[in-house]
Order: C-alpha cells, then sequence, then structure tokens
C-alpha cells in the first residue's frame, strides 16, 4: 500500500509516497521551504502543491509540529500563531479533495522507528527525540505511544530545552559538536531523571552526524541515533494515515463515518474530484 506522507518543519515541507508495508520511500522526497509567514493559508498551499507534485491520489498523512488532538492545532512554538485553534484535517482535506490525518511531527517519527527502525522489537520505556527548528519527543512504554508530550518545552536554565539545545541553535550561534553535545546531554540528563527509559533515539537530521557528538552524551540509558534517519517523520505520517483510512475493504464503519461524515463534501459525498494540478492552482482561492 502506497501512501503520501508530508512532513511539515518550520523550515521545509517535505513529502514523499510510501510504501507502508516495508517502511520506505517509494519515490523521490520532494521539499517546498516552509513559508514566511507560516499562516495555515500558506502552508495548505504548499501542501496542494506536494500533491500535484507526486500527482497523487489518496488519503494523505501530515505531520505538524505542535500539539494536535483530532485534528484540531493546540500550540504554535515553531510555525506562525495563527494556527492555534485550527483544524488542520479539515484545512488541507479542503485545498486537496482527499481525507487527510495529521499528528505530532515527533510522534510520526516516533511510530516509523518503533515500527521499522531503531525501536523494533524492543521493550520498556522508549523516548525518541528529533532535533531540528526546535525539539520534539515521543514516549513510548512497551510499543504504545503518549502523545503530544513536546518534551522541547521543558525549562533547562530558565529557556525552554529547543531554545538551548535544538540543531538550529547549534547553527545559529556557531556551537561546536562537542559544545553542543553538552547542552543535549544536560536535557538527557533531565528526561533519564524523570522517566528513567531504556533507549533514546536520536532524530532529525542530527542523526546522520551521531558519530561527532556520540562520545559528549553520558546517560546511563543506551542512545542510538534513528534508524531512518530525517525520513522517519514522512514514513510515520503515511502509516498513520494508512491506519486511520485502511483500503475501503477493510475500513471499519467508525472509520467510514469520519470520511463521511458530511454529505455536502465533495472528498465524502464521492463527487467528482478536480485535477490535483487544478487544485494546487486553486489552492490560493479555496483558503481565502
Amino acid at each position: 500500500m502506497k501512501i503520501l506522507g508530508i512532513d511539515i518543519g518550520g523550515s521545509g515541507i517535505k513529502g514523499a509516497i510510501v510504501d507502508v508495508t516495508k517502511g520506505e520511500f517509494a519515490t523521490e522526497r520532494h521539499r517546498i521551504e516552509t513559508p514566511v509567514p507560516s499562516t495555515p493559508e500558506a502552508v495548505a498551499t504548499v501542501i496542494a502543491e506536494l500533491v500535484a507534485y507526486f500527482d497523487y491520489e489518496g488519503p494523505i498523512g501530515c505531520t505538524f509540529p505542535a500539539v494536535v488532538q483530532h485534528g484540531v492545532i493546540h500550540t504554535a512554538a515553531n510555525v506562525d500563531k495563527s494556527w492555534i485553534g485550527v483544524n488542520g484535517e479539515e484545512l488541507f482535506q479542503r485545498v486537496t479533495g482527499h481525507p487527510v490525518h495529521i499528528l505530532n511531527d515527533a510522534d510520526a517519527a516516533g511510530v516509523a522507528e518503533m515500527r521499522f527502525g531503531a525501536g523494533r522489537d524492543r521493550n520498556g520505556v522508549i523516548i525518541m527525540l528529533t532535533f531540528g527548528t526546535g525539539i520534539g519527543s515521543a514516549i513510548f512504554t512497551d510499543g504504545v505511544l503518549v502523545p503530544n508530550t513536546e518534551f522541547g518545552h521543558m525549562k533547562i536554565r530558565g529557556k525552554d530545552a529547543e531554545h538551548r539545545a535544538a540543531a538550529r541553535i547549534r547553527d545559529e550561534e556557531g556551537l561546536s559538536w562537542k559544545r553542543w553535545a553538552k547542552r543535549v546531554n544536560e536535557f538527557l540528563q533531565t528526561m533519564e531523571f524523570l522517566f528513567s527509559p531504556d533507549l533514546f533515539v536520536i532524530g532529525g537530521g542530527v542523526s546522520k552526524k551521531f558519530d561527532k557528538y556520540a562520545s559528549q552524551l553520558t546517560v546511563e540509558a543506551e542512545i542510538v541515533p534513528a534508524q531512518l534517519l530525517n525520513d522517519a517523520g514522512i514514513i510515520g505520517a503515511a502509516m498513520a494515515a494508512h491506519e486511520i483510512y485502511p483500503p475501503a475493504r477493510k475500513r471499519s464503519k467508525a472509520v467510514a463515518s469520519k470520511q463521511t461524515a458530511s454529505t455536502s463534501d465533495p472528498v465524502a459525498s464521492g463527487a467528482p474530484k478536480a485535477s490535483s494540478r487544478k487544485r494546487a492552482k486553486d489552492a490560493q482561492q479555496i483558503v481565502a
């Protein structure tokens, strides 16, 4: 089964079609810069552009760097504040013409790593941390996710942890890997004190450079880089969408009712849909 996964970040919005049975890309990844300001309307236009780029028809999974409950965005640390209170699923469905499922970005990455990556066949308490524009987090107990933890906003020395130790901060302050890793280690020590994890999985772009800073991380728990590297969010988003919107022959009544809640919605009612490219062209008018 191939599903479009999209990872919305503070600096870039990336997408690829994912083979969710294998946990790998079925196409090359495509990236578009996150618009500035990253308002709901501007981001929705990029989502429509990605759907058009892949000429995709089907359910879509999207990550979002915030607390997400039932499709509604509740925080906005690394995107425009106008997102707070917006139902992102409804917005993206309107501009793409397809069913959309949105979840926290680190939760998506964690789901992928637990199924296909560093957390596979591991029990106990596992914490996934993604380092990018901010710090995302996902915690699992014997494979069960506790969603929307957002540990990157935990206070360290009077600041949000992500304002001291995100990958963005390393770049902006010109920190060496050693100096940056000391900040990360302080964050990990706090996490270890609170949760006594069996394993930390380090994700985001810095996972590719793990050997440059691993020796500076001194917590007792095992620490490993994400095996899916910076692709985990896209893969996890596609997996989550497949779970919510499985093939028609396997859909439960509950899932079917979510897709057909409003017969006035052309997506839900089965009315003819415009092509992906036409929807991308019209997206600005749709979201205005």
